[in-house]
């Protein structure tokens, strides 16, 4: 079996290939660790439009998911943070401002639990966080042991876009510090999981306690810098 899987790919368009417009995205990267920059570069020049991005932030500046925004790409973003810190009047808080965008505001560790949720194949968790506040406008409250708790549903992705460290054939990713904050839970969230990396290794070199994604959750990896 080892012989025949090869999950790298040499250009970004092969990467990106099947994507469309009206997407689902999992975008990685913790402020602007771990963001998948070429992925992201080659999605916009794709031209697809109307995405949902799920992401920690609402970009730190470009070239990240700024650019995106600044194309028109994104209908919609779910997010923990969206202040951008782009100055621009692309910047997601102009484009907010404007009613050109949707905002689903998520806690960061609901956020992260959410997608875990979808990739473990759960219904949802009920989590006190939220409680009392706007962001519990429609949800299904429940009183558990004297407090209430809000429910949660499981956050799928139609693709991941993750920036990992080492990768090797069989699509087996490891990360470089924070950017492994919201890479490995969204490679277990999405339908389609692509890795942007910095170098291949030969098949046996990654230790096995250090693969953080295995290559089973892979579909395509393609190295920094590759053709577009």
């Amino acid at each position: 079996m080892s012989g025949s899987i090869n999950r790298r790919v040499t250009r970004y368009a092969e990467a990106i290939a099947g994507i469309g417009d009206g997407a689902t995205i999992l975008l990685g990267g913790f402020g602007g660790a771990g963001v998948p920059l070429g992925l992201v570069a080659a999605i916009a020049e794709a031209g697809l439009r109307d995405l949902t991005v799920v992401s920690n932030n609402g970009g730190s500046g470009e070239p990240d998911l700024s650019i995106w925004l600044a194309g028109g790409q994104v209908r919609k973003l779910i997010c923990s943070y969206p202040k951008s810190k782009a100055s621009s009047t692309s910047s997601f808080t102009d484009l907010y401002r404007a009613g050109k965008i949707e905002l689903e505001l998520v806690p960061q560790g609901t956020l992260v639990e959410r997608m875990r949720c979808a990739g473990a194949g759960l219904g949802g968790f009920y989590t006190p966080v939220g409680v009392g506040t706007a962001l519990a406008q429609g949800k299904e409250v429940r009183n558990l042991g004297g407090r209430d708790y809000l429910l949660e549903l499981p956050l799928h992705g139609d693709v991941a876009l993750l920036r990992a460290h080492q990768a090797d054939r069989l699509g087996n990713l490891t990360y470089d510090k924070t950017a492994r904050n919201f890479g490995p839970v969204m490679a277990t969230a999405a339908a389609l999981v692509v890795a942007e990396v910095d170098a291949f290794v030969a098949l046996g070199t990654l230790d096995p306690e250090a693969v953080v994604t295995p290559g089973v959750l892979v579909d395509r990896v393609v190295t920094v810098g590759a053709p577009r």
